[in-house]
């Protein structure tokens, strides 16, 4: 089912999710549930908080984007991207690489919106997948870029807190249209 994304000025968004304990029925049906709607928006990443729930579980799917390529290892060795996707994650705990750089970044919950974000340029990622195991994998380029971006919404943190001052208000007309339509 395709449920409603939140955009930007609802409360859901800026609260950080609880931890998922239990994987039952309900988890596993919102996790399909977000997976059917960020395909429908043509994302590539949504966090539960997107969609209304503030829980630790977002979904990535990465695999068919050639302009934005990305890399996933295991254990060192690299992996083919499109057995791994997409990928439903629990509780997703995330390290940083030391070496950043800048690159375009959407969201969902600011449509029409993209501005250039630093991030860091690879991720180490431990997390709970809804068949009960845990996953422990290195991601560059998109995949990075992604995890880092929907781990954030899992705190509450969102890209628009990531942009440069000159960025944001350079977008601050929008944002101020997009908080008032969610207001109404």
């Amino acid at each position: 089912m395709i449920l409603e994304i939140r955009k930007y000025g609802d409360p859901i968004l800026r609260a950080k999710g609880r931890e998922v304990t239990e994987i039952d029925g309900d988890v596993k049906q919102l996790a399909a549930d977000m997976l059917e709607t960020m395909r429908a928006a043509n994302g590539v990443g949504l966090a539960a908080q997107q969609v209304g729930q503030a829980l630790q579980l977002t979904v990535i799917d990465v695999a068919n984007v050639e302009d934005r390529p990305s890399a996933m290892f295991i254990g060192d060795k690299p992996v083919e991207l499109e057995k791994h996707m997409p990928l439903a994650l629990l509780n997703p705990q995330i390290k940083l690489s030391q070496d950043k750089e800048p690159g375009n970044e959407g969201c969902l919950s600011f449509p029409d919106m993209t501005a250039e974000i630093v991030r860091a340029t690879g991720v180490r990622c431990t997390a709970r997948l809804l068949d009960g195991s845990t996953i422990e994998f290195d991601a560059a380029g998109l995949l990075a870029r992604a995890l880092q971006h929907e781990v954030d919404h899992l705190h509450g943190v969102l890209f628009i807190d990531r942009m440069s001052s000159a960025a944001r208000a350079g977008l601050a007309g929008k944002l101020k249209r997009l908080q008032k339509e969610v207001r109404k």
